[in-house]
């Protein structure tokens, strides 16, 4: 079994609904077991040229999980979500209804047509650190560093939504959950995460 990283984004549509449906199913999914998550964050959008204010603003979020299934296969599972949640392609960085993205699956290196982890830009991006940083305040991103760290060297211009974390106490499935308080449950834990 392995640990897996996945970050969550839209600005299109219902934004907290499409986040919060895609952990549902990430936790549904066959071979996945939800393990932590972040509460919701919103970021200006970034573009190919860069920060875009004058776009719709993204909500983000991180989940953790363990899983079953190989890199690739983890990969095929969301973009079956993202199908599901009506993402389309046309444009890299573009809009969209839904992303999700496969940021670090254990202490992996992968580098194919199709999946690069650690995601090359992760340590880059407040979005995807601070929502890292709140599901799990031990974060370290591959090969790169501690998470609290990376996020302090780009700086956090996230805001943090007032909603509960992507998953929540219905979504997870080991037996004794609900008499063994973790990051994914209890109100508060971590750091205040932005996206």
């Amino acid at each position: 079994m392995s640990r897996a990283v996945v970050a969550l984004g839209a600005n299109l549509g219902d934004r907290g609904s499409a986040l919060r449906a895609a952990a549902q199913a990430i936790a549904a999914a066959p071979g996945i077991r939800p393990v932590a998550s972040s509460h919701e964050v919103e970021s200006v959008a970034l573009t190919l040229d860069g920060l875009d204010d004058t776009k719709p603003r993204y909500r983000n979020g991180v989940v953790v999980v363990d899983t079953d299934l190989a890199p690739q296969e983890l990969l095929d599972a969301l973009h079956r979500i993202e199908d599901d949640h009506g993402r389309t392609r046309e444009v890299r960085w573009g809009d969209r209804t839904l992303d999700l993205d496969v940021i670090a699956v254990d202490d992996l290196r992968i580098d194919t047509d199709t999946l690069t982890v650690p995601h090359p830009r992760a340590g880059e991006r407040a979005f995807v650190l601070a929502p890292w940083l709140d599901a799990d305040p031990d974060a370290v991103l591959p090969g790169v560093g501690r998470v609290a760290d990376l996020l302090d060297a780009v700086g956090d211009d996230t805001e943090r939504v007032d909603e509960p974390r992507l998953f929540d106490a219905a979504t997870r499935t080991e037996p004794d959950a609900a008499t063994e308080p973790d990051a994914a449950t209890e109100p508060d834990a971590g750091a205040e995460s932005a996206a």
